[in-house]
């Protein structure tokens, strides 16, 4: 078995981490509206996020990997490698992913087609996954594409299965209309106030109250 120097290790870490900053704030200046903040999502944040959790999570997809700080929380953990699958659109990105993380199936994609990634891979295939931590700025996007994404999420999660997702936004990214027309609720979690800017953890899971229909009573 080879030891690794724990100094040594860190200053590896140190590197990987300054390397994924660089990457990341490159990317940002070439597609700001892509790219959802200016700098990576801090270590506090994604332990708001590792907290929204349902116990004993197994397995987890990670929609936008970014530069892996959720991909690293995730693994430290206790979610096994091969049990997460990180989606990320930006090719560079997904490269720094892959290299950082060999033991993780990392997929270059769009979180819209999730639900025929998910299929190709076979992901869920045995009755689907725990949870999926989103890093998708759900707060830019339309609610066309909202619905699109939420969809396709809700398709992989279990019954019971969370979709977490942080905004920097005061409230929930999701309208509340667009909760009921999905049949979803949300809960809000954490909030991560020294993040740069602060961000708000929200957890998505499916209605468990059914539509209470209108009941016509004849006249007397």
């Amino acid at each position: 078995m080879t030891i690794i120097d724990p100094l040594v290790q860190e200053r590896a870490d140190r590197r990987g981490r300054l390397a994924g900053n660089w990457t990341f704030f490159r990317q940002w200046l070439k597609n700001p509206l892509a790219v959802a903040a200016l700098s990576p999502s801090s270590q506090k944040l994604a332990r708001e996020m590792i907290r929204q959790l349902p116990e004993q999570a197994n397995r987890v997809i990670e929609l936008g990997g970014g530069t892996g700080v959720f991909t690293r929380a995730l693994l430290d953990n206790g979610v096994a490698p091969e049990n997460l699958m990180v989606v990320e659109l930006n090719a560079e990105l997904h490269q720094l992913l892959q290299s950082q993380f060999p033991g993780v199936k990392v997929v270059c994609g769009n979180a819209l087609d999730l639900e025929r990634i998910v299929e190709r891979e076979g992901f869920a295939s045995d009755g689907g996954v725990d949870a999926i931590l989103s890093g998708l700025g759900l707060l830019s996007m339309s609610k066309g594409f909202q619905r699109r994404i939420l969809s396709a999420a809700f398709s992989a999660l279990k019954p019971a299965g969370r979709f977490i997702q942080f905004t920097y936004g005061p409230a929930s990214p999701v309208s509340r209309d667009l909760l009921t027309e999905l049949g979803l609720s949300v809960q809000r979690g954490g909030v991560a106030w020294r993040n740069v800017p602060p961000a708000a953890v929200y957890v998505y899971t499916r209605s468990r109250t059914k539509p209470v229909h209108a009941v016509r009573v004849a006249r007397r």
